[in-house]
């Protein structure tokens, strides 16, 4: 059985597709042994309702440090799960090839700094762009700089506006994040 570490800073929905699709077998031979949040959020209930071992760290100075003395040493994959704190190149490096993120644009397009949530969803209707989508990649210390595991796309419509996109985005991320998690474990 694979233990899956996931980080949190929202209402968990990827959380909860991640828990539904271990459940399902979709996501085989894994269980989700730990959730750690960088504030309070909804996300940290979703585990307690699942009986998933979960704990708050605070974002601050040391976050990293204290992170990394909390993961499990039997840890065969660190999951981004809507995660909004920035970690140190050292944890990165630490855990290189082990550690996945779920982006809400087409890497690398709209990523890096400040480039999350709805911010990406404006950026991509102010460039004009004709297609958005999702993209899962390894985390490395440069933001939204790993390689692709999986992308997915849609066409971008006239009528479109952020809160649409927003919908699409995460009903591709629904699609792609437990394939994704698949490929990296080699289930």
């Amino acid at each position: 059985m694979k233990n899956i570490v996931i980080l949190v800073s929202g209402s968990g929905t990827n959380l909860q597709r991640i828990i539904d699709t271990i459940d399902s077998g979709e996501i085989q031979n894994a269980k989700v042994s730990l959730v750690v949040a960088d504030r309070e959020c909804y996300g940290l209930e979703r585990a307690k309702n699942h009986h998933i071992e979960n704990v708050l760290i605070p974002r601050g100075k040391n976050f990293s440090s204290e992170l990394g003395n909390m993961i499990p040493k039997d840890t065969d994959l660190i999951v981004l799960a809507g995660f909004l704190s920035i970690l140190k190149p050292e944890f990165c490096e630490n855990w290189s090839g082990k550690i996945i993120n779920i982006h809400p644009a087409l890497l690398p397009k709209f990523g890096g700094k400040g480039m999350w949530g709805m911010n990406v969803h404006h950026a991509v209707i102010e460039a004009g762009e004709k297609e958005s989508g999702a993209t899962v990649h390894f985390v490395t210390p440069g933001i939204d700089e790993g390689e692709a595991i999986l992308q997915k796309s849609f066409e971008v419509t006239a009528e479109d506006t952020p809160e649409t996109i927003a919908e699409k985005v995460h009903h591709i991320e629904y699609e792609i994040f437990p394939k994704a998690i698949n490929k990296v474990l080699g289930n």
